[in-house]
């Protein structure tokens, strides 16, 4: 159902009536104690409040917007585009590392601009350092290919100038950064070692943060659509896999083929949905990229809880302790596209804090307290 709702949607189609068994209209699959349903990927506004979670929301670290998935790529841009008025240098710098996905080819245009600068300080009278010619191999197959590089250069204050060339007819456009003097010089050293710190400009996955009540079904998970990772074409595979499900299901299969079936369904998630149970029945819920590592989940219940200095354990489906210091993805922690955790303080701290007549009132940051809610 899942695929010919995604289907009819990219189509642009009325959603096709799967006749199916009950099954196949609801994908149940285990990841330890927890059961996943995976809800149409095309949700209707009515039901959305029986989805776990609305959706995936992210933070631009720029404007402080709260950002969906499709939102996030346009606003960061128009976001860095305001920053030109304010500091033109910074917002050149985030264009080259935010607005090119090659990494490598990053590197390499930061090395050469970097090399440009550091001449030009070295010998900081001689015309040559200070001239670019545009129409220079390296620089146009190295450098001028790249978004930002020209802002920055502009920035850092190159002017285009127009020179004639022996041997052509037309002049040839050339960047020049005219004389400088020395605080003008150290200006532009500062401006290379911003560049060469660049990072891109990502915005943030938000947690949302949410308390639950104690009940009796904490493990169903009802994900909206944003939690797939999954193509068209995948789509139409994945409706064709749904038919064979209850076939394969009743094969003799080894523990590996089932492992590598399991490896092959996380990889269809980019987030995964967590809920830690706490010692009163309580749930902490967040989000995640299903990469982070464990220490996130760690520190979003440290900074969830009142007494997050106090030293606990967190133990994941199946009894698997989570270790702090392990740098694991939740995705390797089966932990993906949702679980739930079981939170338990360190019982040695726990006594002694009983011994000297110690109590805590409340788990939660009052926050958290405040917004509790009962899940549906």
């Amino acid at each position: 159902r899942a695929g010919a709702a995604a289907l009819a949607r990219i189509d642009q189609q009325p959603r096709p009536k799967v006749q199916t068994s009950q099954d196949a209209i609801r994908k149940q699959g285990t990841v330890g104690s927890m059961v996943v349903v995976m809800g149409d990927v095309s949700v209707p506004v009515k039901e959305l409040a029986c989805l776990s979670v609305t959706g995936v929301f992210f933070t631009c670290p720029l404007t402080g917007a709260t950002l969906t998935k499709s939102e996030r790529e346009v606003h960061i841009k128009e976001a860095i585009f305001m920053r030109f008025e304010e500091d033109a240098v910074a917002a050149s710098v985030m264009m080259i590392h935010t607005f090119n996905k090659d990494r490598e080819k990053v590197k390499s245009a930061v090395d050469i601009i970097s090399k440009y600068i550091e001449n030009i300080c070295k010998n900081p009278a001689e015309e040559k350092y200070r001239k670019i010619k545009v129409s220079n191999k390296v620089f146009q197959e190295k450098v001028h290919c790249l978004e930002g590089s020209r802002e920055f250069l502009q920035a850092v204050g190159f002017v285009s100038v127009m020179f004639p060339v022996d041997g052509q007819e037309e002049d040839e456009e050339f960047l020049v950064l005219p004389e400088q003097g020395a605080e003008a010089l150290e200006a532009v050293k500062e401006s290379r070692e911003r560049l060469q710190r660049g990072e891109p400009v990502r915005a943030q996955l938000e947690r949302q943060p949410q308390a639950f009540r104690a009940c009796g079904h904490a493990a169903r998970f009802e994900l909206p659509p944003d939690f797939y990772n999954l193509t068209a074409d995948e789509l139409r595979r994945e409706q064709q896999q749904r038919s064979d499900l209850l076939e394969k299901n009743s094969m003799m299969r080894t523990k590996a083929m089932r492992e590598k079936d399991e490896q092959r369904e996380r990889r269809k998630y980019n987030y995964t949905l967590l809920r830690v149970r706490l010692p009163d029945g309580t749930l902490l819920q967040g989000t995640f990229y299903a990469w982070d590592k464990v220490p996130a989940l760690f520190q979003f219940v440290r900074e969830s809880l009142v007494d997050g200095w106090q030293p606990f354990e967190l133990i994941a489906p199946g009894g698997q302790k989570l270790n702090e210091a392990d740098d694991v993805a939740l995705a390797e922690c089966n932990l993906v596209p949702a679980a739930v955790v079981t939170f338990s303080w360190d019982a040695a701290v726990q006594a002694d804090i009983a011994a000297a007549g110690g109590t805590t009132a409340t788990l939660l940051i009052p926050s958290l307290q405040e917004s509790i809610r009962t899940l549906s």
